[in-house]
This record gives C-alpha cells, sequence and structure tokens, in this order.
C-alpha cells in the first residue's frame, strides 16, 4: 500500500469526477456541467489519492450559518470488511481510516469557516460512521427528499 494523499482543493475535472461517481455506482446523471456548478456552489472540496488515482471525496456546503457535510464517498476497493456492500459507496469502517480522514476534513473547513452547527444526512449503516464522528441523531427529525423532475412542473407551464 502506498501513501494517501488528501487535498482541499479548489479545482477538481468534472469529467475526472464523474468517472469517480460512475465507479461508486451513484445515482447521479449530471453532466460534467452540472458537476462543475456543484462544484462552484460548494465551500470545500477534499480529494483523497492514491498514486494520482482519485480514491475517496468530499464535500461540505454552507449558507454562513449552517454547514452540511454532503458527500463523503471512498472507492469501494479501499473499504473495509465492515461494509454491508462494496457496490453502494458505503463507507463503513474503512481499515486505513481514509473516510474517516476526508470527512475530517471537510468539517474542519466547515468550523474555520465560522458556521454554527453542521448537519448531515446518513443512511444505514452510514449512520455508525456518522456518530464515530461526533454526529448525534436529532430526536423527531425526519429526513425528506424529492426528485423535483417528477414532483414539479418548469415555470410557464
Amino acid at each position: 500500500m502506498s501513501e494517501v494523499v488528501y487535498a482541499v482543493v479548489e479545482r477538481i475535472d468534472p469529467k475526472e469526477l464523474l468517472q469517480f461517481y460512475v465507479r461508486q455506482h451513484h445515482s447521479t446523471q449530471a453532466s460534467s456541467d452540472k458537476i462543475e456548478r456543484m462544484l462552484k456552489n460548494s465551500l470545500v472540496f477534499v480529494t483523497a489519492r492514491e498514486e494520482g488515482k482519485l480514491i475517496g471525496v468530499g464535500r461540505g456546503v454552507t449558507d454562513g450559518i449552517i454547514g452540511y457535510l454532503t458527500e463523503c464517498k471512498l472507492d469501494p476497493d479501499y473499504q473495509g470488511p465492515a461494509a454491508i456492500t462494496r457496490q453502494d459507496g458505503r463507507i463503513e469502517h474503512d481499515e486505513r481510516g481514509i473516510a474517516r480522514e476526508i470527512a475530517l476534513r471537510v468539517l474542519q473547513s466547515l468550523v474555520e469557516y465560522g458556521v454554527e452547527r453542521i448537519d448531515v444526512t446518513a443512511y444505514g449503516t452510514e449512520v455508525d460512521f456518522c456518530e464515530e464522528l461526533g454526529f448525534r441523531r436529532v430526536p423527531g427529525l425526519v429526513s425528506l427528499q424529492m426528485n423535483p423532475a417528477r414532483v414539479l412542473q418548469p415555470a410557464g407551464r
């Protein structure tokens, strides 16, 4: 195993990121233009590379007061045996602590920016990972989401 190199980056090639998402079986069908816009609207983007290969990413956004750990993905080849599936981009308990390091760098950047609270949405066993980072469940809170293409009509119709 070679050394993992972490970086908070200003810019990443959207095509490289899209290829990373494809390897993770990520549900996004975003174009390079949408990826570029996503990156522009993020406060912090962290990469993890081994021998130049992109193996992990993390991203944080904020409105200035509340920060969000919006993404922390690790290549399935680097996930440990505790991961329930190696195809959903789950990041639990990777043996080398790569996902943890990515997430901590995103969280630190949000703190340095001055956010007062950091939120995250976790799925399945990702909850354990987030709790190990220091997040706590909010009693009564229900996470909701929407696919706007299926629900909302474009303006003018």
